[in-house]
């Protein structure tokens, strides 16, 4: 996998969703941004899916969850700053459960900057995979 153009695709992704989110819902352009997003995203899923699934679904295993893996894409965070990761907002990836964590509310964040998988447990982060 090449991780030079999967973090220029992440940060393209975040820097539409970024975009999106300033425009109020009755600006005329809201529609077309958020086409262009959803087309970033497809195009995202087709490219980096396959590697990127099998990457989740080893992160998923060394957590121990028996959660379904999604599409990559449900995993994305939705800004480059990070801030919501720091704010400890719950819209941020994909809430799992896991047997080494019972009882923990966690979730799984694809970030950029470097493309890396983390593990956010209520006052910490950890980074479970890296791309190379």
């Amino acid at each position: 996998m090449n991780a030079k153009a999967l973090n220029e695709s992440i940060v393209a992704i975040l820097e539409k969703k970024q975009e999106l989110r300033a425009l109020d819902y009755n600006d005329p352009r809201y529609d077309d941004i958020e086409e262009e997003l959803h087309d970033l995203e497809d195009d995202f899923n087709e490219e980096y899916g396959d590697e990127l699934e099998d990457v989740l679904e080893d992160v998923h295993r060394k957590i121990k969850s028996d959660a379904d893996v999604l599409l990559p894409t449900a995993y994305l965070a939705s800004s480059l700053d990070g801030k919501e990761l720091e704010d400890g907002d719950d819209n941020e990836g994909v809430w799992v459960e896991s047997d080494s964590f019972p009882g923990v509310e966690m979730r799984l964040v694809l970030v950029a900057n470097p493309p890396r998988v983390l593990l956010i447990l209520s006052d910490q982060e950890r980074v479970l995979w890296t791309a190379e």
